[in-house]
């Protein structure tokens, strides 16, 4: 086992999903163990399914940003006003030029561009408003998020498909051991579109009903928007602790998981090495559990392998819909929840469970005494994050 790195504090965090904005709504959504998932009517596709929309008001972007104006910006703004009094302080502590802003997306501004483009179709012009470079472009959230955060430190954007805002919490903890930066504000965000929804469709992974991760009768993916942004700093007062990510790439398919889950094996390997932990010290796993027959039954087997069949595991992908690109930072927030709460949410749809599965899938709200939660993020192309956080 390698040294562990030194913990850091996610001192705040802000999410929104089809099951809220707020954090009691969340929690709220997540303690009543139904989902959330219903025919989308924010977008248009010629085939069944269910999705997770997010209901919420968002903001309109102040004047200087209104070039930038998207539903994924107002996402993005609604979010860095959840953690805008911890940004307060952070400020006042840390010089603007070593906050940093690291955001994942997989989608970035692919809606807007839609929309732009079905006017183009109707009318023969692109909209006047419509600006690809600061409404498409992975770089037009950063811009919004770092101007509303008063962070003027390293920018970045990864897109990893589902992974894209769980790798920026490797990245940040990566920069303030290097003494590069003291803070870093970390997550992501991603709208529905139809190009998602037809692609995973192509795939034959989207299911037309809502999603049943690790259900005997399981029968895919279903699409959700959303995401979240966290604080994560050198010192500050803790919300949770960010103990250890661990990230690893098997390269086994394009789209499909190693039969195995080796990846998702190795990624959690080295989340409970960085964090100086063995498998007996996590208390709940918040699974990646998409609701495939592949990834699901890949999961299992590696979580029974590293863990045993008895650590607590839920997936929270049947309430609100895979968010994609804000997935891993949005089961962040989850799993942080589950210790401010004490309980580990139902996976809902999960029952009957497949008979498969040696892994213990919840099937109702479970409390215990939840120290630490080992949240798993798999993307396309074998692409492998897993976080650990710890209760303060």
């Amino acid at each position: 086992m390698s040294a562990p790195r030194r913990r850091l504090a996610i001192s705040a965090y802000g999410c929104c999903c089809a099951l809220g904005s707020s954090r009691d709504e969340i929690v709220n959504g997540l303690a009543r163990g139904t989902t959330r998932l219903a025919p989308p009517d924010t977008v248009t596709v010629p085939f069944p399914t269910h999705v997770g929309t997010v209901r919420a008001e968002l903001p309109e972007l102040p004047s200087e940003l209104s070039p930038w104006s998207t539903r994924l910006a107002r996402m993005a703004a609604r979010l860095v006003a959840d953690i805008e009094p911890q940004l307060r302080r952070a400020r006042s502590r840390w010089p603007a030029d070593r906050i940093a802003v690291i955001l994942g997306t997989s989608t970035a501004g692919a809606a807007t561009t839609e929309a732009a483009f079905a006017a183009f179709v109707r009318t023969g012009v692109l909209p006047d408003v419509y600006d690809f470079r600061r409404q498409h472009t992975f770089g037009a959230p950063l811009h919004v998020v770092a101007t509303l955060a008063g962070a003027a430190g390293p920018r970045m954007m990864m897109s990893t498909a589902c992974t894209s805002s769980a790798k920026p919490f490797a990245s940040a903890m990566r920069l303030i051991e290097a003494g590069a930066i003291d803070a870093a504000i970390v997550g992501g965000v991603d709208t529905l579109c139809a190009m998602t929804l037809q692609g995973f469709r192509s795939l034959g992974a989207l299911d037309r009903e809502p999603s049943r991760p690790f259900a005997a009768e399981r029968n895919g993916i279903s699409i959700g928007e959303g995401g979240a942004l966290a604080l994560v700093e050198r010192e500050a007062e803790p919300r949770a602790w960010l103990e250890g990510v661990g990230e690893s790439s098997d390269a086994y398919h394009v789209s499909a998981p190693h039969p195995e889950g080796l990846g998702a094996r190795l990624a959690m390997e080295r989340a409970l090495a960085a964090a100086g932990q063995d498998p007996s010290a996590v208390d709940h796993i918040n699974a990646h559990g998409t609701g495939t027959r592949l990834n699901d039954a890949a999961e299992g087997h590696a979580i029974a392998q590293l863990f045993g069949p008895d650590v607590p595991v839920a997936s929270t992908k049947g309430y609100a819909g895979h968010l994609l690109g804000g997935a891993g930072a949005a089961e962040v927030v989850f799993s942080i929840m589950a210790l401010e709460e004490q309980w580990a949410p139902a996976s809902a749809g999960a029952a009957p469970i497949d008979p498969n599965m040696t892994i213990n899938v919840l099937t109702q709200q479970t409390r215990g005494r939840f120290r630490r939660v080992l949240s798993n993020g798999f993307a396309f192309g074998g692409n492998n994050v897993s976080i650990v956080v710890a209760a303060p």
